[in-house]
């Protein structure tokens, strides 16, 4: 029965299986489920026949098989051209997608080439699909140039003008289309124009909603004036179109696939913003799209692309089961849910409670930056209430203003620092990344009250962790604190010993924080402090660590992990990193000393050959007024005499000239 039942399923090629749209596709299809047989023989419709049957009503209708944009260590692809054919031709659909990445353009030219040329050799027909870009209309003329918001639809596909860059995907198209057209029994091919897609994650979206969750910029960048109208297609209802082209082989061999919104990039960017960020967005100029590194200047083009359109056939010759029919932003609250769980950034919620000096504030910090999450104290809530930071109509909570500018910290107004947490807790960080509530809430009602607004947040925020420790622990660990901390913390003996037998007393009785987490099906995990040592905190942290899991966010940035790499190879401890460094900068010092001494002592060399020329000048000065006047007019009567006479011996002869008339002797 199961034999004369079974439906050969469709062997369907793609191409880049590894990257964004390919791999959303194919993993569309690989779920797509085969349709039950129509006039089974009534004879067979046993208690087995119908289990039968129920079981190949589930079965896949597509095996999907492709290829990868990643090449091996060796460089070599995976295929070559020879080896590629042959799996090409056990496939009953070949899928090549040219709408991400232009270095596709030219293996889909040889694939259809190819497989047009081995038709004769087909042993059953075959289908051709090219996935390529709405950005081969984006210099086409306006259907009425009385009417510029007339959509461009399908039936008039051989109007379609290409962008200056995607004139190789234009050629490639009509190539297509005419090797389609020889012997469409045989061998039928079909263009399938994109518009730019999103959901399950984002891909040329994605700089946008990076932007928005992180909320590190006070406004969305919008590159050009945003008025451009932007077509676009969820990345399933992208892969539902496929189906429907493989299992119906429609007439047409052009297909728009776009979603029925009309919005533009300013819609887009702040739909976006208003849901994951600040809400607020900035036009920048589109140049500075291209000093971002998220952005190739294939996706750049397509963001500044400015066409409305309108898949008519998708209307005309199939039932889609959309996702999102009307577009994007009209479906921003499934996109948005989308992207977080296909990237897993579901955010993280602790409370970290315990009571005073055990450690919370510690604890928190180290979780908040293995995590990135944001760190919510009591002491950082009362300085917000302090300086003002809050609406004029919630100031009345407070008795006076004198009671918020003089009273003690931790003895403000109780329902105004519930305020305040409460909107720290709903900003758009929190919200996204998760938080670290640290030492708050104190009571039952505190944490009823503060979690009350928002239910998902009970539920999201999985994670309590209570630490505890001994009376004596605490105070022989605030005894041996330094004054800077005492003064800072409040933990002078008197106010110290009152905190922590209000604490021992809130925690003694039925109603407590614990308690409160307890009746919303979450468990805490205790972790007890007894000792202060470095080796057992790591094991501290290393506990949290495993129980909350890994990080949920983007992790660390290309220069913070080479950093981190560096620290790794180096050295497994920071200490003997830090030698390194401190050497290093000692040596730097040393090198500057002696640098600085030599310039000093080339100076000091300079001054005294400066001093030494100025003597001896000084000194040739006065042996030359001695000779002028004493020497040189006996000399020259000597030289004249000298050569009147012309001796033997001309020099004995001056010599003993100037002897007998020196002037000194006279």
């Amino acid at each position: 029965i199961g034999d004369k039942l079974k439906t050969p399923r469709k062997r369907v090629f793609i191409n880049n299986i590894d990257t964004y749209s390919s791999k959303h596709i194919a993993k569309f299809l690989s779920e797509c489920v085969m349709r039950a047989p129509v006039g089974t023989d009534r004879t067979m419709e046993t208690e087995e026949g119908e289990r039968t049957k129920a079981n190949q009503s589930r079965a896949a209708a597509f095996q999907l098989v492709g290829s990868v944009s990643e090449k091996p260590n060796n460089g070599r692809p995976y295929m070559q051209e020879d080896e590629l054919l042959p799996k090409l031709m056990r496939c009953d659909a070949v899928i090549y997608n040219i709408s991400q990445h232009c270095d596709q353009v030219e293996e889909a030219l040889w694939a259809v080439s190819a497989l047009h040329n081995e038709m004769a050799h087909f042993s059953q027909p075959k289908i051709f699909i090219l996935i390529s870009t709405v950005m081969t209309w984006a210099c086409s003329k306006p259907v009425d140039p009385d009417d510029l918001e007339l959509p461009f639809t399908d039936e008039i596909f051989w109007r379609r003008r290409a962008h200056p860059n995607f004139k190789q995907h234009i050629d490639l198209e009509k190539r297509v289309v005419k090797m389609g057209k020889t012997n469409r029994t045989l061998f039928s091919t079909y263009i399938v124009g994109s518009g730019l897609q999103y959901g399950m994650g984002e891909q040329i979206f994605h700089f946008f909603f990076k932007t928005s969750w992180l909320g590190h910029e006070p406004a969305i960048p919008v590159f050009g004036d945003g008025n451009n109208m932007v077509p676009t297609i969820h990345i399933n209802d992208l892969a539902s179109v496929i189906q429907k082209v493989i299992e119906h082989q429609p007439k047409p061999y052009y297909l728009l696939a776009v979603d029925c919104s009309k919005n533009t990039m300013q819609d887009i960017v702040k739909a976006v913003a208003s849901v994951l960020g600040p809400g607020k967005i900035q036009k920048k100029p589109y140049e500075e799209a291209f000093l971002t590194k998220d952005f190739s200047v294939m996706e750049i083009d397509s963001l500044l692309v400015n066409l409305c359109m309108e898949g008519v056939y998708l209307k005309g010759l199939f039932t889609i089961n959309w996702v999102c029919e009307s577009g994007l932003v009209d479906n921003i609250g499934l996109v948005v849910e989308e992207y977080r769980q296909t990237r897993g950034f579901l955010p993280i919620r602790l409370c970290v409670l315990g009571p005073p000096a055990v450690g919370k504030s510690i604890v928190s910090k180290q979780i908040c930056e293995h995590y990135k999450l944001p760190h919510i104290t009591l002491k950082e809530t009362e300085n917000i209430v302090r300086r003002g930071e809050l609406d004029t109509k919630f100031l009345g909570c407070c008795s006076s203003m004198l009671n918020l500018l003089f009273c003690p910290i931790g003895l403000l107004d109780e329902q105004l620092l519930l305020k305040v947490v409460k909107d720290k807790l709903m900003s758009h960080p929190c919200r996204n990344q998760g938080f670290v509530l640290d030492g708050f809430p104190k009571t039952y009602e505190q944490a009823k009250e503060l979690f009350s607004v928002d239910p998902e947040t009970i539920r999201s925020k999985k994670f309590v962790l209570c630490l505890d420790a001994s009376d004596t622990f605490l105070k022989d660990r605030v005894m041996n604190l330094p004054e800077r901390l005492v003064r800072e913390h409040n933990y002078e003996q008197e106010h110290f010993l009152q905190c922590l037998s209000t604490y021992r007393e809130n925690n003694n009785e039925d109603d407590t924080v614990v308690n409160f987490f307890h009746e919303q099906d979450m468990t805490p995990l205790y972790l007890e402090i007894t000792s202060s040592d470095k080796p057992d905190y790591l094991l501290l942290m290393q506990k949290i660590y495993d129980t909350v899991g890994k990080p949920r966010n983007y992790g660390p940035s290309s220069q913070e992990a080479e950093e981190e790499e560096w620290i790794k190879t180096e050295g497994q401890l920071n200490r003997g990193a830090l030698e390194r460094v401190q050497e290093k900068q000692w040596e730097e010092e040393e090198s500057r000393l002696r640098a600085a001494h030599w310039e000093e002592w080339t100076k000091d060399l300079e001054e005294v050959r400066r001093q030494e020329e100025e003597l001896f000048e000084d000194k040739s000065v006065l042996m030359r007024n001695y000779l002028v006047e004493h020497v040189m007019p006996t000399l020259n009567q000597g030289l004249i005499e000298c050569c009147r006479v012309r001796p033997q011996d001309p020099v004995d002869f001056l010599a003993e000239y100037l002897f007998k008339h020196n002037p000194s002797d006279c």
